[in-house]
């Protein structure tokens, strides 16, 4: 296990940001680490680089206590913060010539590490650019690149994907998929998406504590309370007749003719809805039932 959070727990204060939390991230895993905004995600990543001490417990990071050994655990971690801190008066290749020399990398090492990282990262175009001209996503791009230049054996990412195009989304989820194959990756988002493509794992987290700690398939089949019916027809009905039906949790019009009707994950009233529509001569086009998403999984637990 390259990381171990131990009953972990943050105060400032009168509040308490992280309470009394533990979890463990695997080598070769990808751990998803979900939660509202002030859930104290940032605060855990914090602590596991070294940049807040804990009040209660510790965080174990390849076998280094990273309270009482924050130089040595910090060399074994690469960090991408939320707020992406870079020096925006530095070019693209000086910034990583300046990291590389901060972990102890030079020469020609060096010169061929950070060849690898612009090319991982797509920076070949901006690397002989003022970072303070770059776009907020290439800037992102610059962050990842010093985050995984000493090549660490932990990377952990705080919304790494934020500010970013679609197709430089997708790009970068690939180069984490990558990382993650061999690496122990921690990474926040608010993005589900990017949760069920990339985790092996998720950890929720929710006024300091943790509400679910499992896999996907885990936390849908658990957690799943609602089932979605998306129902067509060739026009528009009476949508009230709906809203009536014994079952209906909330019933919404997608489109022209198309609805979508919540229920309990145990009530299937499809059979209900196809003699509604048989009665009142609807003709209809599609009857489908699927789970609910992982947005309403997370929106239930953090509520």
């Amino acid at each position: 296990m390259s990381v171990q959070v131990i009953n972990l727990t943050k105060t400032f204060g009168t509040q308490t940001a992280v309470d009394n939390i533990s979890f463990t991230a695997e080598k070769g895993k990808i751990l998803g680490f979900l939660g509202p905004n002030g859930a104290g995600k940032s605060t855990t990543m914090k602590i596991a680089t070294s940049y807040l001490p804990p009040t209660e417990g510790k965080i174990i990071v390849c076998g280094i206590d990273v309270t009482l050994s924050p130089i040595e655990s910090k060399k074994r971690i690469g960090y991408l913060p939320e707020h992406n801190p870079l020096y925006l008066d530095m070019y693209v290749y000086e910034y990583l010539s300046f990291i590389g020399g901060i972990h102890g990398i030079k020469g020609e090492k060096l010169a061929k590490r950070i060849k690898e990282m612009i090319s991982l990262t797509g920076l070949l175009v901006e690397k002989n650019k003022k970072i303070g001209s770059l776009s907020k996503g290439y800037r992102q791009r610059v962050g990842l690149a010093q985050a995984i230049l000493h090549d660490p054996e932990v990377l952990i990412l705080d919304e790494p994907t934020t500010g970013l195009d679609p197709n430089q989304i997708i790009e970068i989820r690939e180069v984490i998929r990558e990382i993650g194959k061999e690496k122990t990756v921690i990474f926040s988002t608010h993005i589900m998406q990017e949760v069920q493509q990339l985790c092996d794992q998720v950890v929720i987290i929710n006024k300091g504590k943790i509400v679910a700690n499992e896999t996907i398939g885990a936390l849908k089949s658990g957690h799943q309370t609602i089932m979605l019916i998306n129902i067509e027809f060739e026009q528009d009905i009476d949508m009230s007749q709906l809203e009536q039906l014994e079952g209906a949790l909330a019933v919404s019009r997608v489109a022209n003719g198309k609805y979508q009707l919540k229920t309990n994950k145990d009530k299937d009233i499809r059979s209900i809805i196809f003699k509604l529509a048989a009665e009142n001569r609807w003709p209809l086009i599609e009857l489908k039932q699927e789970e609910g998403s992982l947005e309403q999984i997370f929106g239930d637990l953090t509520k």
